[in-house]
Protein backbone atom coordinates (compact mmCIF):
# COMPACT_ATOMS: atom_id res chain seq x y z
CA UNK A 1 0.00 0.00 0.00
CA UNK A 2 1.45 2.92 -1.01
CA UNK A 3 -0.67 5.90 0.04
CA UNK A 4 -4.07 6.44 2.14
CA UNK A 5 -7.33 6.65 0.64
CA UNK A 6 -8.89 10.00 -0.72
CA UNK A 7 -9.53 13.09 0.99
CA UNK A 8 -12.25 14.90 0.49
CA UNK A 9 -12.79 17.96 -1.93
CA UNK A 10 -12.75 21.10 -0.01
CA UNK A 11 -12.13 24.88 -1.07
CA UNK A 12 -8.61 25.78 -1.91
CA UNK A 13 -6.48 28.67 0.79
CA UNK A 14 -5.40 31.68 0.10
CA UNK A 15 -1.66 30.95 0.27
CA UNK A 16 1.55 32.81 0.37
CA UNK A 17 4.12 33.85 -2.96
CA UNK A 18 6.71 31.44 -4.04
CA UNK A 19 10.47 31.93 -3.73
CA UNK A 20 12.53 29.33 -5.32
CA UNK A 21 14.28 27.42 -2.43
CA UNK A 22 17.93 26.58 -2.72
CA UNK A 23 19.04 24.05 -4.87
CA UNK A 24 16.15 24.53 -7.21
CA UNK A 25 16.60 26.54 -10.46
CA UNK A 26 15.08 25.42 -12.86
CA UNK A 27 16.96 22.81 -15.01
CA UNK A 28 16.53 23.79 -19.17
CA UNK A 29 17.98 20.46 -20.37
CA UNK A 30 15.10 18.65 -18.50
CA UNK A 31 12.34 17.57 -20.55
CA UNK A 32 8.71 18.10 -19.25
CA UNK A 33 5.89 18.24 -21.85
CA UNK A 34 3.96 20.86 -19.61
CA UNK A 35 5.23 23.91 -19.74
CA UNK A 36 4.67 25.93 -15.75
CA UNK A 37 2.05 25.93 -13.72
CA UNK A 38 2.49 29.90 -13.09
CA UNK A 39 -0.67 31.72 -12.75
CA UNK A 40 -2.81 28.60 -13.15
CA UNK A 41 -6.43 29.85 -11.64
CA UNK A 42 -7.30 27.76 -8.83
CA UNK A 43 -3.84 26.20 -7.91
CA UNK A 44 -1.60 28.16 -4.90
CA UNK A 45 1.53 29.36 -5.92
CA UNK A 46 3.93 27.46 -4.50
CA UNK A 47 2.62 24.65 -5.68
CA UNK A 48 2.54 25.42 -9.04
CA UNK A 49 6.30 26.05 -8.66
CA UNK A 50 6.88 22.67 -6.84
CA UNK A 51 5.54 20.93 -9.57
CA UNK A 52 6.87 22.37 -12.49
CA UNK A 53 10.08 22.09 -10.84
CA UNK A 54 9.36 18.36 -10.13
CA UNK A 55 8.44 17.09 -13.92
CA UNK A 56 12.06 19.58 -14.78
CA UNK A 57 13.99 17.43 -11.96
CA UNK A 58 13.24 13.83 -12.41
CA UNK A 59 14.12 13.83 -15.40
CA UNK A 60 17.78 13.97 -13.78
CA UNK A 61 16.72 11.05 -11.32
CA UNK A 62 15.12 8.75 -13.71
CA UNK A 63 16.60 9.42 -17.07
CA UNK A 64 14.58 7.05 -18.56
CA UNK A 65 11.34 8.82 -18.07
CA UNK A 66 9.24 10.41 -20.53
CA UNK A 67 6.03 12.97 -20.47
CA UNK A 68 6.21 13.80 -16.91
CA UNK A 69 4.03 17.33 -16.75
CA UNK A 70 2.94 19.17 -13.58
CA UNK A 71 -0.53 18.75 -14.47
CA UNK A 72 -0.03 15.26 -13.62
CA UNK A 73 1.58 16.02 -9.90
CA UNK A 74 -1.54 18.48 -9.59
CA UNK A 75 -3.62 15.62 -10.47
CA UNK A 76 -2.27 13.37 -7.93
CA UNK A 77 -2.44 16.28 -5.47
CA UNK A 78 -5.84 17.27 -6.28
CA UNK A 79 -7.82 13.60 -5.43
CA UNK A 80 -5.12 13.42 -2.58
CA UNK A 81 -5.18 16.64 -0.20
CA UNK A 82 -7.34 18.65 -2.97
CA UNK A 83 -4.00 20.73 -3.06
CA UNK A 84 -3.58 20.88 0.84
CA UNK A 85 -6.84 23.05 1.49
CA UNK A 86 -6.98 23.84 4.83
CA UNK A 87 -3.64 24.31 5.26
CA UNK A 88 -1.15 27.31 5.12
CA UNK A 89 2.22 26.62 2.51
CA UNK A 90 5.45 29.04 3.23
CA UNK A 91 7.91 30.01 0.41
CA UNK A 92 9.91 26.92 0.71
CA UNK A 93 7.09 24.95 0.82
CA UNK A 94 6.32 23.84 4.40
CA UNK A 95 3.31 22.74 5.37
CA UNK A 96 1.28 23.59 8.32
CA UNK A 97 -0.09 21.71 9.84
CA UNK A 98 1.29 18.59 9.15
CA UNK A 99 -1.34 16.20 6.63
CA UNK A 100 -2.46 13.12 8.09
CA UNK A 101 -4.95 10.68 6.52
CA UNK A 102 -7.70 8.27 8.76
CA UNK A 103 -5.56 5.74 10.94
CA UNK A 104 -5.37 2.54 8.75
CA UNK A 105 -6.68 0.78 11.71
CA UNK A 106 -9.16 -2.14 9.86
CA UNK A 107 -12.09 -0.42 11.48
CA UNK A 108 -13.14 0.83 7.92
CA UNK A 109 -12.19 4.82 7.96
CA UNK A 110 -11.54 5.99 4.63
CA UNK A 111 -12.77 2.53 3.33
CA UNK A 112 -9.84 0.75 4.96
CA UNK A 113 -10.54 -3.30 6.30
CA UNK A 114 -7.07 -3.90 6.92
CA UNK A 115 -4.71 -3.18 9.93
CA UNK A 116 -1.19 -1.41 8.43
CA UNK A 117 0.74 -1.29 11.50
CA UNK A 118 3.90 1.11 11.85
CA UNK A 119 6.67 -1.32 12.40
CA UNK A 120 10.24 1.20 12.95
CA UNK A 121 11.06 4.23 15.28
CA UNK A 122 11.44 6.03 11.97
CA UNK A 123 8.11 5.26 10.90
CA UNK A 124 6.59 5.69 13.86
CA UNK A 125 8.95 9.00 14.49
CA UNK A 126 7.28 10.26 10.99
CA UNK A 127 3.78 9.27 11.96
CA UNK A 128 3.95 11.29 14.97
CA UNK A 129 4.19 7.99 17.29
CA UNK A 130 0.78 6.21 15.73
CA UNK A 131 0.84 2.61 16.30
CA UNK A 132 -1.20 2.40 13.43
CA UNK A 133 0.13 3.67 10.19
CA UNK A 134 -1.51 6.87 8.32
CA UNK A 135 -0.48 8.31 5.05
CA UNK A 136 1.10 11.56 5.37
CA UNK A 137 2.20 14.59 3.13
CA UNK A 138 0.70 16.33 0.25
CA UNK A 139 0.76 13.22 -1.55
CA UNK A 140 -0.14 11.06 0.96
CA UNK A 141 2.79 8.28 1.19
CA UNK A 142 2.70 5.71 3.50
CA UNK A 143 5.42 5.99 5.84
CA UNK A 144 7.46 2.95 5.04
CA UNK A 145 7.26 3.76 1.53
CA UNK A 146 8.10 7.05 1.80
CA UNK A 147 11.03 6.23 3.88
CA UNK A 148 12.15 4.13 1.12
CA UNK A 149 11.79 6.37 -1.76
CA UNK A 150 11.77 10.20 -0.13
CA UNK A 151 13.68 12.52 -2.41
CA UNK A 152 15.38 15.90 -0.97
CA UNK A 153 14.53 18.15 -3.78
CA UNK A 154 15.98 21.51 -1.84
CA UNK A 155 20.01 20.58 -1.96
CA UNK A 156 19.88 21.43 1.69
CA UNK A 157 20.98 17.64 2.79
CA UNK A 158 18.32 17.29 5.37
CA UNK A 159 15.89 14.05 5.36
CA UNK A 160 13.31 14.44 2.54
CA UNK A 161 9.91 15.93 4.33
CA UNK A 162 6.66 14.39 3.28
CA UNK A 163 5.19 17.98 4.46
CA UNK A 164 7.31 19.92 2.17
CA UNK A 165 5.66 20.22 -1.28
CA UNK A 166 8.55 20.38 -3.14
CA UNK A 167 10.24 16.70 -1.34
CA UNK A 168 6.38 15.32 -2.35
CA UNK A 169 6.40 16.64 -5.28
CA UNK A 170 9.72 15.33 -6.87
CA UNK A 171 9.32 12.31 -4.89
CA UNK A 172 5.72 11.27 -6.69
CA UNK A 173 7.15 12.36 -9.89
CA UNK A 174 10.44 9.78 -9.19
CA UNK A 175 7.28 6.99 -8.11
CA UNK A 176 4.99 7.65 -10.88
CA UNK A 177 8.01 7.45 -13.34
CA UNK A 178 9.02 3.62 -12.38
CA UNK A 179 12.15 2.60 -14.08
CA UNK A 180 11.54 4.21 -17.01
CA UNK A 181 7.64 5.04 -18.17
CA UNK A 182 6.74 6.96 -21.19
CA UNK A 183 3.98 8.87 -19.48
CA UNK A 184 2.82 10.51 -23.07
CA UNK A 185 0.82 6.88 -23.64
CA UNK A 186 -2.25 6.45 -21.73
CA UNK A 187 -2.26 2.70 -20.88
CA UNK A 188 1.63 3.71 -18.81
CA UNK A 189 0.18 6.73 -17.53
CA UNK A 190 -2.70 4.82 -16.24
CA UNK A 191 -0.40 2.13 -14.95
CA UNK A 192 1.28 4.26 -13.24
CA UNK A 193 -1.25 5.97 -11.44
CA UNK A 194 -2.30 2.45 -10.43
CA UNK A 195 0.96 1.71 -9.19
CA UNK A 196 0.65 4.92 -7.14
CA UNK A 197 -3.09 3.39 -5.93
CA UNK A 198 -4.24 0.08 -7.03
CA UNK A 199 -7.83 0.77 -7.54
CA UNK A 200 -9.07 1.81 -10.93
CA UNK A 201 -12.21 4.73 -9.87
CA UNK A 202 -8.89 5.94 -8.11
CA UNK A 203 -7.53 6.03 -11.34
CA UNK A 204 -10.32 7.89 -13.43
CA UNK A 205 -10.54 10.24 -10.67
CA UNK A 206 -6.72 11.66 -11.01
CA UNK A 207 -7.22 11.38 -14.75
CA UNK A 208 -10.39 14.07 -14.41
CA UNK A 209 -8.32 16.16 -12.65
CA UNK A 210 -5.52 15.72 -14.89
CA UNK A 211 -7.87 16.58 -17.58
CA UNK A 212 -9.02 19.67 -15.27
CA UNK A 213 -5.92 21.33 -15.15
CA UNK A 214 -4.68 20.73 -18.92
CA UNK A 215 -8.27 22.67 -19.33
CA UNK A 216 -7.09 25.46 -16.61
CA UNK A 217 -3.53 25.56 -18.37
CA UNK A 218 -4.99 26.44 -21.56
CA UNK A 219 -7.50 28.87 -20.23
CA UNK A 220 -4.62 30.51 -18.11
CA UNK A 221 -2.66 31.49 -21.60
CA UNK A 222 -5.39 33.50 -23.25
CA UNK A 223 -7.55 35.88 -20.40
CA UNK A 224 -6.67 38.87 -19.29
CA UNK A 225 -3.59 39.53 -16.76
CA UNK A 226 -5.51 41.77 -14.91
CA UNK A 227 -8.89 43.72 -14.74
CA UNK A 228 -12.67 42.56 -14.02
CA UNK A 229 -12.83 40.17 -16.79
CA UNK A 230 -9.30 38.51 -15.39
CA UNK A 231 -11.69 38.50 -11.92
CA UNK A 232 -14.69 37.35 -13.67
CA UNK A 233 -12.73 34.40 -15.55
CA UNK A 234 -10.45 32.87 -12.41
CA UNK A 235 -13.54 32.83 -10.54
CA UNK A 236 -15.30 30.55 -12.75
CA UNK A 237 -12.41 28.91 -13.56
CA UNK A 238 -11.92 28.65 -9.94
CA UNK A 239 -14.92 26.08 -10.19
CA UNK A 240 -13.73 23.58 -12.58
CA UNK A 241 -14.80 20.09 -11.52
CA UNK A 242 -18.04 21.29 -9.51
CA UNK A 243 -20.94 19.38 -10.14
CA UNK A 244 -24.02 20.97 -12.19
CA UNK A 245 -27.02 21.60 -9.63
CA UNK A 246 -30.74 22.56 -11.38
CA UNK A 247 -31.22 25.94 -9.57
CA UNK A 248 -27.50 25.77 -8.07
CA UNK A 249 -25.21 28.97 -7.07
CA UNK A 250 -25.69 32.04 -5.95
CA UNK A 251 -23.38 35.60 -5.96
CA UNK A 252 -21.57 33.82 -2.87
CA UNK A 253 -20.82 30.14 -4.81
CA UNK A 254 -22.21 26.53 -5.21
CA UNK A 255 -25.87 26.00 -3.33
CA UNK A 256 -28.07 23.01 -3.66
CA UNK A 257 -30.34 23.85 -5.93
CA UNK A 258 -34.04 22.13 -6.74
CA UNK A 259 -36.22 20.26 -8.61
CA UNK A 260 -35.84 19.54 -11.45
CA UNK A 261 -34.06 19.84 -14.45
CA UNK A 262 -36.17 18.94 -17.91
CA UNK A 263 -33.83 15.61 -17.49
CA UNK A 264 -35.22 14.89 -14.24
CA UNK A 265 -32.53 16.30 -12.42
CA UNK A 266 -33.31 16.80 -8.74
CA UNK A 267 -30.84 20.14 -7.94
CA UNK A 268 -31.98 20.08 -4.07
CA UNK A 269 -30.08 16.69 -3.12
CA UNK A 270 -26.96 18.50 -5.36
CA UNK A 271 -24.26 21.18 -4.15
CA UNK A 272 -23.50 22.84 -7.45
CA UNK A 273 -24.09 25.71 -9.98
CA UNK A 274 -25.87 25.81 -13.32
CA UNK A 275 -25.17 27.49 -16.12
CA UNK A 276 -26.42 30.91 -15.17
CA UNK A 277 -25.61 30.60 -11.67
CA UNK A 278 -21.69 29.97 -12.25
CA UNK A 279 -22.29 33.16 -14.28
CA UNK A 280 -24.48 35.14 -11.68
CA UNK A 281 -21.53 34.31 -9.02
CA UNK A 282 -18.45 34.83 -11.26
CA UNK A 283 -20.07 38.40 -11.95
CA UNK A 284 -20.76 38.76 -8.57
CA UNK A 285 -16.75 39.14 -7.99
CA UNK A 286 -16.49 42.31 -9.47
CA UNK A 287 -19.50 44.00 -8.14
CA UNK A 288 -21.92 43.43 -10.65
CA UNK A 289 -25.42 41.54 -9.94
CA UNK A 290 -26.97 39.49 -12.70
CA UNK A 291 -30.33 38.45 -13.25
CA UNK A 292 -31.11 34.61 -12.51
CA UNK A 293 -31.98 33.11 -15.63
CA UNK A 294 -29.68 32.59 -18.67
CA UNK A 295 -32.82 34.82 -20.40
CA UNK A 296 -32.74 37.50 -18.51
CA UNK A 297 -28.65 37.86 -18.52
CA UNK A 298 -29.14 38.45 -22.26
CA UNK A 299 -30.48 41.47 -22.12
CA UNK A 300 -27.69 43.06 -19.30
CA UNK A 301 -25.07 44.62 -21.51
CA UNK A 302 -24.60 45.22 -25.22
CA UNK A 303 -25.89 42.65 -27.20
CA UNK A 304 -23.96 40.98 -29.62
CA UNK A 305 -25.66 38.90 -32.96
CA UNK A 306 -24.87 35.26 -33.23
CA UNK A 307 -23.93 37.06 -37.08
CA UNK A 308 -20.76 38.23 -35.56
CA UNK A 309 -19.09 35.83 -34.53
CA UNK A 310 -16.09 35.26 -32.58
CA UNK A 311 -14.26 37.94 -33.66
CA UNK A 312 -16.62 40.34 -31.99
CA UNK A 313 -16.54 38.55 -28.49
CA UNK A 314 -13.98 39.49 -25.93
CA UNK A 315 -12.64 37.70 -22.65
CA UNK A 316 -15.19 37.89 -20.34
CA UNK A 317 -18.08 38.42 -22.64
CA UNK A 318 -21.46 35.94 -22.03
CA UNK A 319 -22.15 33.83 -24.70
CA UNK A 320 -25.77 32.43 -25.28
CA UNK A 321 -27.50 29.38 -26.63
CA UNK A 322 -31.26 29.51 -27.53
CA UNK A 323 -33.87 27.53 -29.21
CA UNK A 324 -35.13 29.95 -32.14
CA UNK A 325 -32.91 32.40 -33.95
CA UNK A 326 -33.22 35.63 -32.58
CA UNK A 327 -35.73 35.06 -29.68
CA UNK A 328 -33.55 36.15 -26.92
CA UNK A 329 -36.97 34.51 -24.89
CA UNK A 330 -36.08 31.17 -25.98
CA UNK A 331 -32.37 31.36 -24.47
CA UNK A 332 -31.86 28.30 -22.20
CA UNK A 333 -27.85 28.31 -21.66
CA UNK A 334 -25.04 30.80 -20.82
CA UNK A 335 -21.50 30.73 -20.59
CA UNK A 336 -18.24 32.94 -20.14
CA UNK A 337 -16.27 33.20 -22.88
CA UNK A 338 -12.54 33.33 -22.43
CA UNK A 339 -10.94 33.93 -25.59
CA UNK A 340 -9.46 31.33 -28.27
CA UNK A 341 -12.74 30.17 -29.34
CA UNK A 342 -13.20 28.71 -25.72
CA UNK A 343 -15.80 28.82 -22.98
CA UNK A 344 -15.99 28.26 -19.31
CA UNK A 345 -19.87 27.01 -18.54
CA UNK A 346 -21.48 24.38 -16.06
CA UNK A 347 -23.16 22.41 -19.15
CA UNK A 348 -25.56 19.87 -17.82
CA UNK A 349 -26.58 17.51 -15.37
CA UNK A 350 -23.98 14.81 -14.51
CA UNK A 351 -20.86 17.25 -15.26
CA UNK A 352 -18.89 19.53 -13.58
CA UNK A 353 -17.68 23.47 -14.27
CA UNK A 354 -15.21 22.95 -17.40
CA UNK A 355 -13.85 24.91 -20.29
CA UNK A 356 -15.21 23.40 -24.01
CA UNK A 357 -15.04 25.22 -27.58
CA UNK A 358 -17.87 27.64 -28.24
CA UNK A 359 -20.17 26.27 -30.50
CA UNK A 360 -20.67 28.79 -32.85
CA UNK A 361 -22.20 26.21 -35.55
CA UNK A 362 -24.84 25.21 -33.94
CA UNK A 363 -28.03 26.50 -34.80
CA UNK A 364 -28.84 27.22 -31.30
CA UNK A 365 -25.70 29.91 -30.82
CA UNK A 366 -27.15 33.17 -30.01
CA UNK A 367 -24.14 35.07 -29.63
CA UNK A 368 -23.09 37.27 -26.62
CA UNK A 369 -23.88 40.23 -24.75
CA UNK A 370 -20.55 42.71 -23.33
CA UNK A 371 -21.24 43.66 -20.00
CA UNK A 372 -17.56 45.12 -18.26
Amino acid sequence: MKKLLLLGFVALVGLSLMVLPLGLAADSSATTTGGSAAGVAGLPPVLGQAYTLAAQKVHDLVPACQGMRWEILAGVAEVETTQAAGHQISADGEITPLIYGPLLDGTGAGGNTTAVVNTTAAELQLDAGSHYARAVGLFQFMPATWLSTGVNARGTGAAPDPDNAFDAALTAAVYLCGNGRDLTQPAQLAAALLAYNHSDAYVQQVEAAIAQYDALASVTSTIPASGKAAIVLRAAMAQFGVPYSWGGGNATGPTRGQCCSPGGQDGSRITGFDCSGLTLYAYAQVGITLPRTAAEQAGVGRRIPASAGLGALRPGDLIFYGYIPGDDASIYHVAIYAGAGMQIAAPRPGEGVLEQPVDIKASTFAGGTQIL
